[in-house]
């Protein structure tokens, strides 16, 4: 039996999506559902099975050798739970065994969804051919995942590279993970609209406090909606500078719906980055625009499922 496929899911609060994809990050097969956050887990769990069975319902099924989990997090890939904050019916819910259920005797690899963004946007997107790299998704929150030494590294639990709760103003505001002046705190999409409408900036006619909209009036011009993405940008320069002095990352990809901002967002960002990232050996880190969009998770759990299987058949040192 030929085995050349990974089954993938990644699951958010908003969608379960589902994919075969092969060994050249091509999508086989799609299936998705409506991620019904509000209501109990068995019910979550229900849609989860949903993708799956659609998934496994035609002949490409037999060649499945692993399967891949992104999910929001937190994340505890040792115990094999999940605990999104976007779905209060999870906490430390077995999602890892209920898949496993689903899937008869193939391997399940879990990992957060920044993780699997990462190890997208390295085997087919704006990382490939970077040995070490960071990789963010700046949206509602701010998560990310590390590749060092060519490999994804995603750490004990799946969550390595968690650069949205690195504190980058030790005096600043409370942030809901319990510490202080968390980047996540600062750029996250309704943070910046958060700061924007407390310095005096006011919406269109339409009433739009989104993210999305301080962004258009910055490229209109306006100095308030301006001053707040160079905040996040600044935010985001010392995060990515303080990871980059730990490990050596010599590129980091932004992605997510506030990246979308275009160059709102890195014109002020690589400015800043010029004032964190002045040591010599990280003084030439670049930052870019993530490539993936929406494909990142499915692709970016199969990547980590394949690496999962590789390392399988690699003896210890």
């Amino acid at each position: 039996m030929q085995t050349d496929l990974s089954a993938a899911l990644d699951i958010g609060g908003t969608k379960i999506a589902g994919a075969l994809v092969d060994t050249h990050g091509r999508l086989v097969v799609r299936a998705a559902r409506p991620t019904p956050a509000d209501k109990d887990g068995a019910t979550v769990m229900r849609a989860v099975a949903e993708v799956v069975g659609e998934l496994a319902a035609g002949p490409d099924w037999a060649r499945v050798a692993a399967v891949g989990i992104g999910s929001a997090g937190p994340v505890d890939a040792a115990t094999g739970t999940v605990s999104p904050v976007n779905i209060p019916g999870w906490r430390d819910f077995p999602l890892v065994a209920g898949v496993r259920a689903l899937v008869g005797e193939r391997p399940v690899v879990l990992v957060g969804d920044g993780v699997a963004m990462t190890a997208a946007e390295h085997w087919q997107g704006a990382a490939r051919g970077h040995a070490n790299a960071l990789c963010m998704v700046v949206s509602t929150g701010v998560g990310g995942g590390l590749v060092l030494n060519g490999r994804l590294h995603p750490g004990p639990t799946g969550n390595a590279g968690h650069i949205g709760h690195i504190s980058v103003d030790v005096e600043g505001d409370p942030c809901p993970c319990g510490s202080r002046g968390c980047v996540e705190r600062i750029a996250s999409g309704p943070n910046i609209a958060r700061r924007a409408l407390a310095n005096g900036w006011q919406p269109g006619p339409d009433g739009d406090t989104s993210a999305a909209a301080v962004a258009a009036a910055a490229h209109a011009g306006d100095p308030v909606a301006l001053r707040s993405f160079e905040r996040a940008a600044r935010a985001l320069a010392a995060g990515i500078a303080a990871t980059a002095t730990l490990v050596e990352i010599d590129i980091a990809v932004i992605g997510g719906g506030v990246a979308g901002a275009g160059e709102v967002l890195f014109r002020p960002l690589r400015a800043a980055l010029r004032d964190y990232a002045t040591l010599s050996f990280v003084s030439r880190l670049t930052v870019v625009p993530a490539q993936m969009g929406t494909d990142a998770g499915v692709v970016g759990a199969a990547a980590a499922a394949q690496q999962s299987r590789l390392d399988a058949f690699v003896p210890a040192p």
